[in-house]
Protein backbone atom coordinates (compact mmCIF):
# COMPACT_ATOMS: atom_id res chain seq x y z
CA UNK A 1 0.00 0.00 0.00
CA UNK A 2 3.00 2.09 0.70
CA UNK A 3 4.23 1.72 -2.74
CA UNK A 4 0.83 2.66 -4.41
CA UNK A 5 0.41 5.42 -2.34
CA UNK A 6 4.07 7.34 -3.58
CA UNK A 7 3.74 6.14 -6.79
CA UNK A 8 0.18 8.01 -7.33
CA UNK A 9 1.66 11.05 -5.16
CA UNK A 10 4.69 11.62 -7.37
CA UNK A 11 2.30 10.91 -10.60
CA UNK A 12 0.09 13.33 -9.37
CA UNK A 13 2.80 15.91 -8.53
CA UNK A 14 4.27 15.88 -11.77
CA UNK A 15 1.08 15.79 -13.98
CA UNK A 16 -0.14 18.82 -12.12
CA UNK A 17 2.92 21.21 -13.28
CA UNK A 18 2.93 19.85 -16.55
CA UNK A 19 -0.51 20.71 -16.79
CA UNK A 20 0.23 24.25 -15.11
CA UNK A 21 3.24 25.04 -17.61
CA UNK A 22 0.97 24.62 -20.42
CA UNK A 23 -1.93 26.53 -19.69
CA UNK A 24 -0.27 29.41 -18.16
CA UNK A 25 1.46 29.47 -21.72
CA UNK A 26 4.07 32.94 -21.49
CA UNK A 27 1.99 34.26 -18.33
CA UNK A 28 4.26 34.62 -16.08
CA UNK A 29 7.26 35.33 -18.17
CA UNK A 30 8.04 39.36 -18.03
CA UNK A 31 5.96 41.85 -20.33
CA UNK A 32 7.00 41.01 -24.06
CA UNK A 33 9.63 44.07 -25.59
CA UNK A 34 7.10 45.19 -27.90
CA UNK A 35 4.82 45.88 -25.40
CA UNK A 36 7.22 47.75 -23.52
CA UNK A 37 8.44 49.68 -26.70
CA UNK A 38 4.49 50.90 -27.21
CA UNK A 39 4.90 52.57 -23.77
CA UNK A 40 8.06 54.25 -24.22
CA UNK A 41 7.07 55.50 -27.28
CA UNK A 42 3.55 57.53 -25.57
CA UNK A 43 5.83 58.82 -23.16
CA UNK A 44 8.55 60.22 -26.29
CA UNK A 45 5.46 61.94 -27.50
CA UNK A 46 4.32 63.66 -24.16
CA UNK A 47 8.02 65.02 -23.50
CA UNK A 48 7.96 66.27 -27.45
CA UNK A 49 4.95 68.23 -26.64
CA UNK A 50 6.29 69.69 -23.50
CA UNK A 51 9.42 70.53 -25.23
CA UNK A 52 7.48 72.79 -27.98
CA UNK A 53 5.46 74.39 -25.04
CA UNK A 54 8.66 75.31 -23.42
CA UNK A 55 10.58 76.43 -26.33
CA UNK A 56 13.24 73.74 -26.51
CA UNK A 57 12.34 72.64 -29.94
CA UNK A 58 10.31 73.80 -32.90
CA UNK A 59 6.95 72.69 -34.44
CA UNK A 60 8.65 71.75 -37.86
CA UNK A 61 11.31 69.56 -35.79
CA UNK A 62 8.44 68.26 -33.02
CA UNK A 63 6.45 66.98 -36.14
CA UNK A 64 9.05 65.38 -38.05
CA UNK A 65 10.42 63.12 -34.80
CA UNK A 66 5.70 62.86 -33.51
CA UNK A 67 5.85 60.94 -37.12
CA UNK A 68 8.78 58.76 -36.54
CA UNK A 69 8.07 57.69 -33.68
CA UNK A 70 4.34 56.97 -34.33
CA UNK A 71 5.44 54.89 -36.82
CA UNK A 72 7.24 53.00 -34.13
CA UNK A 73 4.66 52.40 -31.99
CA UNK A 74 2.41 51.25 -34.72
CA UNK A 75 5.23 48.99 -35.92
CA UNK A 76 5.68 47.99 -31.99
CA UNK A 77 1.53 47.58 -31.14
CA UNK A 78 1.28 45.17 -34.09
CA UNK A 79 4.11 42.51 -32.57
CA UNK A 80 1.76 42.47 -29.39
CA UNK A 81 -1.16 41.66 -31.11
CA UNK A 82 0.54 39.18 -33.12
CA UNK A 83 2.02 37.49 -29.94
CA UNK A 84 -0.92 37.98 -27.99
CA UNK A 85 -2.66 35.34 -30.55
CA UNK A 86 0.04 33.00 -29.48
CA UNK A 87 0.57 33.26 -26.15
CA UNK A 88 -1.65 30.70 -25.27
CA UNK A 89 -1.95 26.67 -26.59
CA UNK A 90 -5.74 26.53 -28.35
CA UNK A 91 -8.58 24.57 -26.79
CA UNK A 92 -8.49 21.73 -28.55
CA UNK A 93 -5.08 20.75 -27.73
CA UNK A 94 -5.39 21.71 -23.89
CA UNK A 95 -8.25 18.82 -24.29
CA UNK A 96 -5.53 16.46 -26.42
CA UNK A 97 -3.11 16.82 -23.78
CA UNK A 98 -5.37 16.29 -20.67
CA UNK A 99 -6.54 12.84 -22.11
CA UNK A 100 -3.18 11.78 -23.41
CA UNK A 101 -1.75 12.34 -19.76
CA UNK A 102 -5.09 10.54 -18.35
CA UNK A 103 -4.67 7.33 -20.77
CA UNK A 104 -0.87 7.42 -19.72
CA UNK A 105 -1.06 7.71 -16.41
CA UNK A 106 -4.12 4.35 -16.72
CA UNK A 107 -1.83 2.74 -19.09
CA UNK A 108 1.18 2.65 -16.75
CA UNK A 109 -0.56 1.62 -13.81
CA UNK A 110 -2.69 -1.19 -15.70
CA UNK A 111 0.85 -2.51 -17.01
CA UNK A 112 2.13 -2.60 -13.60
CA UNK A 113 -0.78 -4.73 -12.45
CA UNK A 114 -0.46 -7.33 -15.18
CA UNK A 115 3.26 -7.53 -15.25
CA UNK A 116 4.56 -5.94 -11.84
CA UNK A 117 5.14 -7.45 -8.51
CA UNK A 118 2.10 -6.16 -6.86
CA UNK A 119 2.64 -6.74 -3.16
CA UNK A 120 6.13 -8.58 -3.42
CA UNK A 121 7.61 -7.72 -0.16
CA UNK A 122 11.30 -8.21 0.31
CA UNK A 123 12.58 -11.84 1.15
CA UNK A 124 15.67 -12.21 3.89
CA UNK A 125 18.28 -15.07 3.22
CA UNK A 126 16.63 -16.73 5.47
CA UNK A 127 13.14 -16.92 3.98
CA UNK A 128 14.52 -17.70 0.47
CA UNK A 129 16.27 -20.56 2.11
CA UNK A 130 12.66 -21.67 3.36
CA UNK A 131 11.36 -21.73 0.20
CA UNK A 132 14.27 -23.11 -1.49
CA UNK A 133 13.91 -25.86 0.77
CA UNK A 134 10.13 -25.99 0.69
CA UNK A 135 10.42 -26.35 -3.81
CA UNK A 136 12.74 -28.93 -3.07
CA UNK A 137 10.45 -30.90 -0.81
CA UNK A 138 7.63 -30.50 -3.61
CA UNK A 139 9.29 -31.81 -6.16
CA UNK A 140 7.77 -34.46 -8.84
CA UNK A 141 8.62 -37.63 -8.28
CA UNK A 142 9.96 -39.39 -11.69
CA UNK A 143 6.80 -41.28 -12.56
CA UNK A 144 5.28 -37.69 -12.33
CA UNK A 145 7.83 -35.86 -13.91
CA UNK A 146 7.63 -38.83 -16.62
CA UNK A 147 3.58 -38.01 -16.97
CA UNK A 148 4.19 -34.63 -17.56
CA UNK A 149 6.99 -34.95 -20.02
CA UNK A 150 5.07 -37.49 -21.91
CA UNK A 151 1.72 -35.47 -22.05
CA UNK A 152 3.24 -32.21 -23.37
CA UNK A 153 5.67 -34.69 -26.16
CA UNK A 154 4.98 -34.00 -29.36
CA UNK A 155 5.26 -36.56 -32.06
CA UNK A 156 8.49 -38.38 -32.51
CA UNK A 157 10.07 -38.76 -36.15
CA UNK A 158 9.92 -42.70 -36.48
CA UNK A 159 13.26 -44.34 -36.23
CA UNK A 160 15.25 -46.67 -39.04
CA UNK A 161 12.30 -49.79 -39.89
CA UNK A 162 15.90 -51.86 -39.92
CA UNK A 163 16.92 -50.54 -36.13
CA UNK A 164 13.19 -51.20 -34.56
CA UNK A 165 13.38 -54.74 -36.29
CA UNK A 166 16.85 -55.27 -34.18
CA UNK A 167 15.16 -53.63 -31.40
CA UNK A 168 12.83 -55.93 -31.59
CA UNK A 169 14.93 -58.80 -31.63
CA UNK A 170 16.87 -57.56 -28.81
CA UNK A 171 14.44 -57.07 -26.68
CA UNK A 172 13.14 -60.39 -27.17
CA UNK A 173 16.69 -61.69 -26.05
CA UNK A 174 17.34 -59.74 -23.09
CA UNK A 175 13.63 -61.53 -22.13
CA UNK A 176 15.03 -64.87 -22.77
CA UNK A 177 18.42 -64.05 -20.53
CA UNK A 178 17.58 -61.91 -18.15
CA UNK A 179 20.65 -61.89 -16.45
CA UNK A 180 22.81 -61.49 -19.14
CA UNK A 181 24.80 -58.11 -18.42
CA UNK A 182 26.12 -57.61 -21.73
CA UNK A 183 22.37 -57.40 -23.42
CA UNK A 184 20.93 -55.30 -20.78
CA UNK A 185 23.77 -52.90 -21.21
CA UNK A 186 22.90 -52.60 -25.03
CA UNK A 187 19.23 -52.67 -24.22
CA UNK A 188 19.74 -49.83 -21.85
CA UNK A 189 22.45 -47.95 -24.53
CA UNK A 190 19.90 -48.53 -27.47
CA UNK A 191 16.37 -47.51 -25.76
CA UNK A 192 18.35 -44.13 -25.02
CA UNK A 193 19.42 -44.01 -28.83
CA UNK A 194 15.71 -44.35 -29.59
CA UNK A 195 14.29 -41.99 -27.77
CA UNK A 196 12.79 -44.44 -24.96
CA UNK A 197 14.40 -42.99 -22.30
CA UNK A 198 11.68 -44.82 -19.31
CA UNK A 199 12.61 -48.31 -20.70
CA UNK A 200 16.57 -47.24 -20.83
CA UNK A 201 17.10 -46.15 -17.46
CA UNK A 202 14.74 -49.03 -16.19
CA UNK A 203 17.26 -51.49 -18.16
CA UNK A 204 20.49 -49.91 -16.40
CA UNK A 205 18.66 -50.67 -13.24
CA UNK A 206 18.28 -54.08 -13.60
CA UNK A 207 21.81 -54.14 -14.28
CA UNK A 208 23.18 -52.23 -11.60
CA UNK A 209 21.00 -54.97 -9.47
CA UNK A 210 22.61 -58.13 -11.37
CA UNK A 211 26.01 -56.43 -11.05
CA UNK A 212 25.42 -56.03 -6.98
CA UNK A 213 28.46 -54.43 -4.87
CA UNK A 214 30.81 -54.56 -8.37
CA UNK A 215 28.22 -51.86 -10.09
CA UNK A 216 30.60 -48.70 -10.13
CA UNK A 217 30.12 -44.87 -9.61
CA UNK A 218 29.91 -44.47 -13.15
CA UNK A 219 27.18 -47.02 -13.71
CA UNK A 220 25.25 -44.88 -11.41
CA UNK A 221 25.88 -41.88 -12.87
CA UNK A 222 24.54 -43.34 -16.06
CA UNK A 223 21.30 -44.49 -14.41
CA UNK A 224 21.18 -41.14 -12.60
CA UNK A 225 21.64 -39.40 -16.33
CA UNK A 226 19.15 -41.54 -17.92
CA UNK A 227 16.66 -40.56 -15.15
CA UNK A 228 16.93 -37.22 -15.33
CA UNK A 229 16.54 -36.90 -19.23
CA UNK A 230 13.57 -39.20 -18.65
CA UNK A 231 11.77 -36.76 -16.21
CA UNK A 232 12.63 -33.87 -19.13
CA UNK A 233 15.52 -32.62 -17.33
CA UNK A 234 14.45 -32.50 -13.71
CA UNK A 235 16.55 -33.97 -10.74
CA UNK A 236 14.00 -35.80 -8.75
CA UNK A 237 14.36 -37.08 -5.75
CA UNK A 238 14.71 -40.60 -6.95
CA UNK A 239 17.55 -39.72 -9.38
CA UNK A 240 19.30 -37.47 -6.53
CA UNK A 241 19.82 -40.83 -4.66
CA UNK A 242 21.01 -42.66 -7.45
CA UNK A 243 23.99 -39.82 -7.49
CA UNK A 244 24.36 -39.94 -3.48
CA UNK A 245 25.10 -43.90 -4.29
CA UNK A 246 27.63 -42.92 -7.17
CA UNK A 247 29.42 -40.22 -5.17
CA UNK A 248 29.51 -42.70 -2.04
CA UNK A 249 31.43 -44.90 -4.24
CA UNK A 250 33.25 -42.05 -5.97
CA UNK A 251 33.18 -38.87 -4.40
CA UNK A 252 34.55 -36.90 -7.57
CA UNK A 253 32.54 -38.42 -9.70
CA UNK A 254 32.02 -35.91 -12.70
CA UNK A 255 28.39 -36.69 -14.01
CA UNK A 256 27.45 -37.20 -10.80
CA UNK A 257 28.40 -33.66 -9.39
CA UNK A 258 27.30 -32.05 -12.55
CA UNK A 259 23.35 -33.51 -11.84
CA UNK A 260 23.70 -32.16 -8.00
CA UNK A 261 24.57 -28.81 -9.41
CA UNK A 262 21.93 -28.72 -11.67
CA UNK A 263 19.31 -29.90 -8.98
CA UNK A 264 20.56 -26.95 -6.55
CA UNK A 265 20.07 -24.74 -9.34
CA UNK A 266 16.29 -26.05 -9.94
CA UNK A 267 16.10 -25.37 -6.61
CA UNK A 268 17.10 -22.06 -6.19
CA UNK A 269 19.99 -22.92 -4.15
CA UNK A 270 22.87 -20.81 -6.64
CA UNK A 271 25.20 -20.31 -3.62
CA UNK A 272 25.35 -24.24 -3.77
CA UNK A 273 25.27 -24.78 -6.95
CA UNK A 274 28.29 -22.48 -7.69
CA UNK A 275 30.42 -24.11 -5.31
CA UNK A 276 29.79 -27.65 -6.72
CA UNK A 277 30.71 -26.16 -10.32
CA UNK A 278 33.16 -24.04 -10.03
CA UNK A 279 35.47 -27.31 -8.35
CA UNK A 280 34.21 -29.39 -10.88
CA UNK A 281 35.40 -26.72 -13.60
CA UNK A 282 39.05 -26.86 -12.08
CA UNK A 283 39.52 -30.32 -11.72
CA UNK A 284 37.72 -31.54 -15.04
CA UNK A 285 39.53 -31.90 -18.53
CA UNK A 286 38.43 -29.82 -21.19
CA UNK A 287 36.93 -33.01 -23.13
CA UNK A 288 33.93 -33.19 -20.15
CA UNK A 289 30.81 -33.54 -21.77
CA UNK A 290 29.54 -30.94 -18.49
CA UNK A 291 32.25 -28.32 -19.02
CA UNK A 292 31.15 -26.27 -22.51
CA UNK A 293 27.78 -25.90 -20.31
CA UNK A 294 29.28 -25.17 -16.97
CA UNK A 295 31.39 -22.91 -18.72
CA UNK A 296 28.30 -21.22 -20.46
CA UNK A 297 26.48 -20.82 -17.43
CA UNK A 298 29.17 -20.07 -14.70
CA UNK A 299 29.69 -15.95 -14.62
CA UNK A 300 25.42 -15.56 -13.95
CA UNK A 301 25.79 -18.31 -11.37
CA UNK A 302 28.22 -16.63 -9.83
CA UNK A 303 26.92 -13.74 -9.59
CA UNK A 304 23.44 -15.00 -8.26
CA UNK A 305 25.82 -16.79 -5.46
CA UNK A 306 26.95 -13.20 -4.67
CA UNK A 307 30.47 -13.78 -6.33
CA UNK A 308 30.88 -10.82 -7.91
CA UNK A 309 34.62 -10.65 -8.71
CA UNK A 310 34.84 -14.41 -9.79
CA UNK A 311 37.16 -15.21 -12.27
CA UNK A 312 36.63 -18.57 -14.24
CA UNK A 313 39.42 -20.87 -14.16
CA UNK A 314 41.51 -21.47 -18.00
CA UNK A 315 41.34 -24.50 -19.92
CA UNK A 316 43.38 -27.00 -18.38
CA UNK A 317 44.07 -29.11 -21.90
CA UNK A 318 44.61 -32.27 -22.74
CA UNK A 319 48.51 -32.32 -21.39
CA UNK A 320 51.41 -33.80 -23.40
CA UNK A 321 51.34 -37.27 -23.96
CA UNK A 322 53.43 -39.95 -23.47
CA UNK A 323 55.68 -39.93 -26.09
CA UNK A 324 56.52 -35.95 -25.12
CA UNK A 325 57.08 -37.13 -21.91
CA UNK A 326 59.41 -39.35 -23.85
CA UNK A 327 61.08 -37.06 -25.67
CA UNK A 328 61.93 -34.60 -22.59
CA UNK A 329 63.27 -36.96 -20.66
CA UNK A 330 65.94 -37.29 -23.05
CA UNK A 331 66.33 -33.60 -23.48
CA UNK A 332 70.03 -32.23 -22.36
CA UNK A 333 70.12 -30.04 -19.10
CA UNK A 334 70.24 -26.50 -21.70
CA UNK A 335 66.56 -27.88 -23.59
CA UNK A 336 65.19 -28.76 -19.94
CA UNK A 337 66.01 -25.51 -19.10
CA UNK A 338 64.36 -23.77 -22.12
CA UNK A 339 61.48 -25.63 -22.13
CA UNK A 340 60.73 -24.90 -17.79
CA UNK A 341 61.32 -21.20 -19.31
CA UNK A 342 59.13 -21.30 -22.10
CA UNK A 343 56.21 -22.99 -19.78
CA UNK A 344 56.59 -19.98 -17.40
CA UNK A 345 56.72 -17.65 -19.53
CA UNK A 346 53.59 -18.89 -21.50
CA UNK A 347 51.71 -18.80 -17.94
CA UNK A 348 53.47 -15.10 -17.49
CA UNK A 349 51.68 -14.10 -21.04
CA UNK A 350 48.68 -15.59 -20.15
CA UNK A 351 47.79 -14.33 -17.23
CA UNK A 352 49.32 -10.85 -18.48
CA UNK A 353 46.77 -11.23 -20.75
CA UNK A 354 43.53 -12.92 -19.75
CA UNK A 355 43.67 -13.28 -16.23
CA UNK A 356 43.31 -16.65 -14.06
CA UNK A 357 42.76 -18.42 -10.95
CA UNK A 358 44.56 -17.95 -7.21
CA UNK A 359 46.14 -21.72 -8.76
CA UNK A 360 47.67 -20.11 -11.73
CA UNK A 361 49.21 -16.85 -10.01
CA UNK A 362 50.50 -18.99 -7.40
CA UNK A 363 52.35 -21.64 -9.59
CA UNK A 364 53.77 -18.97 -11.73
CA UNK A 365 55.05 -17.18 -8.12
CA UNK A 366 56.78 -20.23 -7.06
CA UNK A 367 58.15 -21.39 -10.71
CA UNK A 368 59.88 -17.78 -11.07
CA UNK A 369 61.35 -18.27 -7.18
CA UNK A 370 62.48 -21.87 -8.21
CA UNK A 371 64.09 -20.50 -11.32
CA UNK A 372 66.17 -17.92 -9.22
CA UNK A 373 63.91 -14.88 -10.55
CA UNK A 374 63.49 -13.40 -7.22
CA UNK A 375 62.25 -9.75 -8.34
CA UNK A 376 60.08 -11.44 -11.04
CA UNK A 377 58.78 -13.43 -8.97
CA UNK A 378 58.16 -10.13 -6.15
CA UNK A 379 56.77 -7.97 -8.74
CA UNK A 380 53.88 -10.60 -10.00
CA UNK A 381 52.68 -11.24 -6.27
CA UNK A 382 52.61 -7.46 -5.50
CA UNK A 383 50.10 -7.65 -8.54
CA UNK A 384 48.29 -10.49 -6.89
CA UNK A 385 47.87 -9.16 -3.78
CA UNK A 386 46.16 -6.24 -5.38
CA UNK A 387 43.97 -8.92 -7.63
CA UNK A 388 43.45 -11.38 -4.23
CA UNK A 389 43.55 -9.07 -0.91
CA UNK A 390 39.85 -9.89 -0.79
CA UNK A 391 39.83 -13.37 -0.75
CA UNK A 392 41.11 -14.97 2.23
CA UNK A 393 42.00 -18.54 0.65
CA UNK A 394 42.98 -16.91 -2.79
CA UNK A 395 45.43 -14.76 -1.10
CA UNK A 396 46.31 -17.52 1.48
CA UNK A 397 47.55 -19.85 -1.46
CA UNK A 398 49.91 -16.83 -3.26
CA UNK A 399 51.23 -16.11 0.34
CA UNK A 400 52.76 -20.15 0.32
CA UNK A 401 53.83 -19.22 -3.23
CA UNK A 402 55.76 -16.59 -2.54
CA UNK A 403 57.11 -18.16 0.63
CA UNK A 404 58.50 -21.05 -1.58
CA UNK A 405 62.54 -21.32 -1.12
CA UNK A 406 64.42 -20.23 -3.91
CA UNK A 407 65.95 -22.87 -6.20
CA UNK A 408 63.94 -25.65 -4.00
CA UNK A 409 63.99 -28.22 -6.90
CA UNK A 410 67.51 -27.41 -7.65
CA UNK A 411 68.32 -27.97 -4.18
CA UNK A 412 66.78 -31.41 -3.57
CA UNK A 413 69.38 -32.81 -6.85
CA UNK A 414 72.17 -31.19 -5.62
CA UNK A 415 72.22 -28.71 -8.19
CA UNK A 416 72.17 -24.62 -7.93
CA UNK A 417 69.34 -22.40 -8.72
CA UNK A 418 68.94 -21.23 -12.53
CA UNK A 419 70.12 -17.90 -13.55
CA UNK A 420 67.44 -15.29 -14.64
CA UNK A 421 67.22 -14.54 -18.28
CA UNK A 422 70.02 -13.04 -19.82
CA UNK A 423 72.56 -14.91 -17.38
CA UNK A 424 75.79 -16.41 -18.75
CA UNK A 425 75.99 -19.19 -20.92
CA UNK A 426 78.38 -20.70 -18.06
CA UNK A 427 75.59 -20.87 -15.57
CA UNK A 428 74.90 -24.33 -14.14
CA UNK A 429 71.22 -25.48 -16.16
CA UNK A 430 68.68 -27.39 -14.68
CA UNK A 431 68.63 -30.92 -13.85
CA UNK A 432 64.74 -31.22 -15.92
CA UNK A 433 61.20 -31.11 -14.53
CA UNK A 434 60.66 -32.03 -11.63
CA UNK A 435 57.04 -34.23 -10.66
CA UNK A 436 55.52 -30.96 -9.95
CA UNK A 437 56.57 -29.19 -13.08
CA UNK A 438 55.47 -32.08 -14.77
CA UNK A 439 52.02 -31.98 -13.53
CA UNK A 440 51.73 -28.31 -14.87
CA UNK A 441 52.92 -29.31 -18.17
CA UNK A 442 49.93 -31.67 -18.35
CA UNK A 443 47.54 -28.89 -17.70
CA UNK A 444 48.46 -26.91 -20.66
CA UNK A 445 46.46 -26.23 -24.04
CA UNK A 446 47.07 -27.84 -26.92
CA UNK A 447 48.85 -24.68 -28.81
CA UNK A 448 51.00 -24.15 -25.28
CA UNK A 449 52.06 -27.72 -25.70
CA UNK A 450 52.68 -27.53 -29.29
CA UNK A 451 54.64 -24.55 -28.61
CA UNK A 452 56.91 -25.52 -26.10
CA UNK A 453 57.75 -28.83 -28.22
CA UNK A 454 58.25 -27.09 -30.85
CA UNK A 455 60.75 -24.59 -28.85
CA UNK A 456 62.16 -27.76 -27.59
CA UNK A 457 63.01 -29.32 -30.92
CA UNK A 458 64.73 -25.42 -32.47
CA UNK A 459 66.66 -25.95 -29.13
CA UNK A 460 67.98 -29.37 -30.21
CA UNK A 461 68.42 -28.36 -34.04
CA UNK A 462 70.24 -24.86 -33.10
CA UNK A 463 72.87 -26.87 -30.70
CA UNK A 464 73.75 -29.70 -32.97
CA UNK A 465 74.37 -27.25 -35.82
CA UNK A 466 76.60 -25.22 -33.59
CA UNK A 467 78.18 -27.92 -31.63
CA UNK A 468 77.36 -31.74 -32.95
CA UNK A 469 75.44 -34.54 -31.47
CA UNK A 470 75.06 -38.09 -31.40
CA UNK A 471 72.69 -40.38 -34.12
CA UNK A 472 70.00 -40.62 -31.46
CA UNK A 473 70.07 -36.65 -31.35
CA UNK A 474 70.24 -35.84 -34.97
CA UNK A 475 67.38 -38.75 -35.43
CA UNK A 476 65.28 -37.20 -32.89
CA UNK A 477 65.35 -33.78 -34.74
CA UNK A 478 65.14 -34.97 -38.19
CA UNK A 479 62.17 -36.84 -37.09
CA UNK A 480 60.63 -34.67 -34.57
CA UNK A 481 60.22 -31.36 -37.28
CA UNK A 482 58.81 -34.17 -39.89
CA UNK A 483 55.93 -34.60 -36.96
CA UNK A 484 55.49 -31.03 -36.75
CA UNK A 485 54.62 -30.81 -40.46
CA UNK A 486 57.77 -28.84 -40.96
CA UNK A 487 59.25 -30.98 -44.26
CA UNK A 488 61.51 -28.45 -45.53
CA UNK A 489 63.33 -27.94 -41.86
CA UNK A 490 63.22 -31.56 -41.26
CA UNK A 491 65.23 -32.13 -44.87
CA UNK A 492 67.54 -29.54 -44.20
CA UNK A 493 68.46 -31.31 -41.02
CA UNK A 494 69.00 -34.41 -42.72
CA UNK A 495 71.49 -32.73 -44.88
CA UNK A 496 73.48 -31.22 -41.94
CA UNK A 497 73.34 -35.11 -40.16
CA UNK A 498 74.45 -36.41 -43.21
CA UNK A 499 77.37 -34.02 -43.46
CA UNK A 500 78.02 -34.21 -39.82
CA UNK A 501 78.13 -37.91 -39.70
CA UNK A 502 79.74 -38.76 -42.74
CA UNK A 503 82.79 -39.97 -41.01
CA UNK A 504 80.55 -43.07 -39.22
CA UNK A 505 78.41 -45.06 -41.58
CA UNK A 506 76.55 -46.74 -38.93
CA UNK A 507 75.36 -43.36 -37.14
CA UNK A 508 74.73 -42.51 -40.59
CA UNK A 509 72.55 -45.28 -41.01
CA UNK A 510 70.62 -44.75 -38.10
CA UNK A 511 69.39 -41.17 -38.78
CA UNK A 512 68.41 -41.97 -42.47
CA UNK A 513 66.47 -45.10 -41.00
CA UNK A 514 64.94 -42.57 -38.70
CA UNK A 515 64.01 -40.46 -41.94
CA UNK A 516 62.48 -42.90 -43.84
CA UNK A 517 60.06 -43.52 -40.95
CA UNK A 518 58.98 -40.05 -41.01
CA UNK A 519 58.37 -40.27 -44.94
CA UNK A 520 61.45 -37.81 -45.99
CA UNK A 521 62.71 -39.27 -49.45
CA UNK A 522 66.64 -38.87 -49.47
Amino acid sequence: MLFWTIAAALVAIITLLFALAVMRGGASDPAPTASYDVQVYRDQLRDIERDVERGVTSREEAERAKLEISRRMLEADRKVQAGSDTSRAPQWAMIVLSVGAVALVGGAFWLYGRMGAEGYGDQPIAERYAMANKRYDSRPTQEAAEKMVAARQVDQPKPDPKFTELMVKLREAVSKKPNDPKGLELLARNEAAMGNFDAAWKAQQRLLALKGEAASADDYAQLGELMVVAAGGLVTPESEKVFATALQKDPENGLSLYYVGLMMVQNSREDRAFRIWDGLLRNSPDDAPWVPTIRQNINELAWLAGENDYTPPMPRGVGPNQADIAAAADMTPAERQNMIRGMVNQLNDRLAQEGGSADDWARLISSLRMLGEVDRANAIYGEAKGKFAAQPQDMAKIDTAHQAPVGKALEATGGTPAPAQGATQGAPMLPGPSAEQMKDAAQMSPADRKQMIQGMVDGLFDRLTTEGGTAAEWSRVVSSLATLGEKDRALEALGEAQQALASDPAALAQVQAAAQAAGLSQ
